[in-house]
């Protein structure tokens, strides 16, 4: 790989951190462990069983929360704690070839992560104000997709990889922000409804 495509390649992960930071630890680690990438040394003990078996619980049980409305928002403030680091160790594990992880990198993966994280939260919060239960179950099955294309992408073609997540997160943002803006003027007038059959 080329710099600039190790560059994406740490960039892209941070960015799938912020997002299913589980699924996307366990998708490292069993890529590096069924040998169809060479890990960089730092990203090698994504390949632990001990790694792979506590991501892989916590992928399961984030797919079932994250389905949930009211409980996904609890569950992405929770995991502030785990998204944002885990982002940072993957871009910086990533860019790193002696194992050593470089304090620039760390800050731009917190970044990444912490971008599409917000982002992800944010979107959720909104849809969870919306009177469509069903909008909540399509937005989880959608970063679902996303995210395990992405990591079918992210060693391949990493570029690609971060083109898409960024595209679809972009996409989903303008969506959430015409909902939000039809739900508000929604809400608007049945309050003004209300306020002037009450006069």
């Amino acid at each position: 790989m080329t710099e600039a495509h190790i560059f994406a390649l740490g960039l892209a992960l941070a960015c799938l951190a912020g997002v299913r930071a589980y699924l996307t630890v366990f998708g490292v680690g069993i890529a590096g462990l069924m040998g169809w990438v060479d890990l960089p040394p730092a990203l090698a003990v994504t390949t632990s069983p001990w790694v792979l078996g506590t991501a892989g619980a916590l992928a399961v049980v984030e797919f079932s929360a994250d389905k949930i409305p009211g409980v996904d928002s609890g569950w992405d403030l929770l995991q502030t704690l785990a998204r944002i680091p885990a982002g940072a160790f993957l871009a910086a594990a990533a860019l790193s070839d002696d194992g050593q992880l470089s304090t620039g990198a760390l800050v731009m993966g917190g970044g990444a992560a912490l971008g599409t994280h917000a982002l992800k939260s944010g979107t959720r919060a909104v849809i969870n104000a919306s009177p469509e239960p069903l909008s909540n179950w399509a937005a989880s099955v959608s970063e679902d997709g996303v995210a395990l294309g992405a990591l079918a992408l992210v060693f391949a073609y990493p570029w690609l990889a971060l083109i898409l997540l960024l595209g679809v997160l972009g996409t989903g943002a303008l969506v959430v922000f015409w909902l939000a803006r039809w739900v508000w003027r929604r809400t608007g007038g049945i309050i003004q409804g209300q306020t002037g059959a009450t006069r």
